[in-house]
C-alpha cells in the first residue's frame, strides 16, 4: 500500500512529499533531511532568481545522494494600471507608517516579458543540474518546455485544485499530480477559474479525481499524520504532499514567530485573503488581514500586489511582528509539533503501519 507507482517514479522509500513552500521555508537543511529520511523534499524555487537556485541545488546535492525536486510558478500574464497602484499603497501606507517604512504612491515592476524570461532561466538551470524532479504551481507549462524537460528525463508533476485542472495536467503530459484541497495552507495551485470558485474540500475531490485521470494522485491539504496519509490513500491517492507539519520542523526556515504562530492556533483561526499577495492564499488571520478586509476586492493581483506588500512583510518578519506577517497554515494546526523531519517522516509511517494492519485483521 505504501509502495506503489508514485514511489516507484520518484524513487523514494515512502510516499511523502515536503510541499515546496517558497520563501525561505524550504531550507536546504530540511530538502535533504526529508530525503535522507525516504521522503522527497522539494525546493520552493518560485520567487528565487537562476543563480540562486543553481547554488542551492549544489548545496542540497552535498547533503543528500537521494532525489529531491524543485517547484517553480508557471508565469501569468498581468496587468499593472497606475491608479490600482496608487489605491492599493493608499491602503497600505498607514501601515508602513506604523512600521515606521517610507510611504510609497509607485512600484518599480518587471513586466511579463522579464517574468517569462525568468522562468525559462530557471528551467533552464534544473536540466543544467540535472535535477531528477520538478513540479509546477499556478498553471502548465509551455508544450515546448514539457518536451524538453521530458527529453532531460525529468520527472514532472502538476498541481490542481478541480478534477478540470488535473485532467489539464494529465493531458499535457505531467507525470502526477498533486490534488490539493481548500484545507490547503498558503496560495493553492489554481489556473482554471478564480480560486475562490475552486474551494473544493481534499476527502470530496480525491475521489473525484481518481474516476477521471490515470496518472499517480497526491494529496495535499490539511494533513499531518498517518491518519491523514491514509485515509487519502483510501480514496486513491497514492501519497501524500504536506506543508503545515513540515514548516514546524526544527529544520525549516520559517520564521520561529511564524512557528509559534501554527502551534498556538486553533483549527478555526485560518481564513483566505488575497491581501498579501493578490491570490487567495489560506493563513492565520492578523492585524494585516483585519484591516485591510475591505478592501480585498481592489487590491491589484498576483504578482504585483505580492510585491507592493514586500517591504511590510520582510519588516515584520524582522521584526518578529506577527501582526503584519503573512503566517500560512492549513486548517489542521492543532496537528502541528516542534520536531527533526527525520522523526515526523517516522511517526508518520509506522502510524500508516499500524492503521493497516489492522485493517488486515
Amino acid at each position: 500500500m505504501l509502495k506503489n507507482k508514485m514511489t516507484e517514479l520518484l524513487k523514494i522509500k515512502h510516499p511523502i512529499i515536503q510541499a515546496p513552500m517558497a520563501g525561505g521555508v524550504t531550507t536546504s537543511t530540511l530538502i535533504a533531511e526529508v530525503s535522507n529520511a525516504g521522503g522527497l523534499g522539494m525546493l520552493g524555487a518560485g520567487y528565487l532568481p537562476p543563480a540562486q537556485i543553481r547554488e542551492e541545488i549544489r548545496e542540497i546535492k552535498q547533503l543528500t545522494s537521494n532525489p529531491f525536486g524543485i517547484n517553480l510558478f508557471v508565469p501569468n500574464e498581468f496587468d499593472i494600471t497606475e491608479n490600482e497602484i496608487k489605491s492599493a499603497n493608499q491602503f497600505l501606507n498607514p501601515i508602513r507608517k506604523q512600521l515606521n517604512l517610507p510611504q510609497r504612491d509607485d512600484l518599480d515592476f518587471p513586466n511579463f516579458k522579464d517574468v517569462s524570461d525568468t522562468f525559462t532561466e530557471q528551467i533552464k538551470v534544473i536540466m543544467e543540474e540535472k535535477v531528477p524532479i520538478c513540479s509546477f504551481t499556478f498553471g502548465i507549462p509551455s508544450r515546448e518546455v514539457i518536451a524538453e524537460l521530458k527529453q532531460s528525463n525529468i520527472i514532472l508533476i502538476g498541481t490542481a485544485t478541480t478534477v478540470t485542472e488535473t485532467m489539464k495536467n494529465q493531458k499535457a503530459g505531467m507525470d502526477m499530480v498533486v490534488v490539493q484541497g481548500s484545507e490547503a495552507g498558503g496560495h493553492r495551485g489554481s489556473f482554471i477559474n478564480g480560486a475562490q470558485e475552486n474551494l473544493v474540500g481534499l476527502m470530496s475531490l480525491i475521489p473525484q479525481v481518481v474516476d477521471n485521470i490515470s496518472i499517480p494522485i497526491v494529496a495535499a491539504g490539511g494533513i499531518m499524520d498517518g491518519r491523514g496519509l491514509m485515509a487519502s490513500i483510501c480514496l486513491g491517492a497514492m501519497g501524500v504532499q504536506m506543508g503545515t507539519a513540515f514548516l514546524t520542523c526544527i529544520e525549516s526556515g520559517a520564521n520561529k514567530v511564524h512557528k509559534e504562530a501554527i502551534l498556538k492556533a486553533k483549527e478555526d483561526q485560518t481564513v483566505l485573503t488575497r491581501s498579501f499577495s493578490g491570490k487567495w492564499a489560506r493563513g492565520i488571520k492578523n492585524n494585516f488581514i483585519s484591516k485591510m478586509q475591505n478592501y480585498e476586492t481592489l487590491l491589484p493581483n498576483f504578482p504585483v500586489q505580492n510585491r507592493l506588500t514586500q517591504d511590510i512583510r520582510k519588516t515584520a518578519a524582522t521584526e518578529y511582528n506577527q501582526d503584519f506577517m503573512s503566517l500560512w497554515a492549513g486548517q489542521s494546526p492543532r496537528l502541528a509539533t516542534i520536531q527533526k523531519a527525520e522523526i515526523l517522516i517516522k511517526n508518520i509511517i509506522a502510524e500508516a503501519n499500524k492503521l493497516s494492519s489492522m485493517d488486515t485483521k
